[in-house]
């Protein structure tokens, strides 16, 4: 059982992913923004993050900077429902994002990429 951390302003979306993931086995921590999930990730790392960007108080792109500058083994799935700026799921792959999700979900892939993450 993998310990992962969802950070999404959305709490619709959390409860979607605490029920996926943990349906699939794994315990599940969530934080409202990037500054509680930055917190929470120092006081316990988590094996995996699962982000949104656009987020109140800390965005998700300067949360993946900040992890990956302070912990050079996070492993980070960042997620975006902004169709209009495509480009932020790429920033967040240069800045760490190992894998990318547009909004709404696929949680089929989502939980693939998760199980890949934890394998690797």
């Amino acid at each position: 059982m993998a310990t992962i951390l969802v950070i999404d302003d959305e709490e619709l979306i959390r409860t979607l992913l605490r029920s996926a993931l943990e349906g699939a086995g794994h315990e599940v921590i969530e934080a409202r923004n990037g500054r509680v999930g930055l917190e929470l990730y120092r006081q316990r790392p988590a094996d995996l993050v699962i982000t949104d960007i656009l987020m109140p108080e800390l965005n998700g792109l300067d949360m993946i900077l900040e992890l990956t500058r302070g912990f050079l083994n996070v492993k980070v799935i960042a997620m975006s429902g902004v169709q209009s700026e495509e480009n932020v799921l790429d920033v967040a792959k240069l800045l760490g994002a190992r894998q990318t999700f547009h909004k709404p979900l696929n949680l089929q892939q989502l939980l693939t990429a998760v199980r890949y993450e934890l394998a690797h």
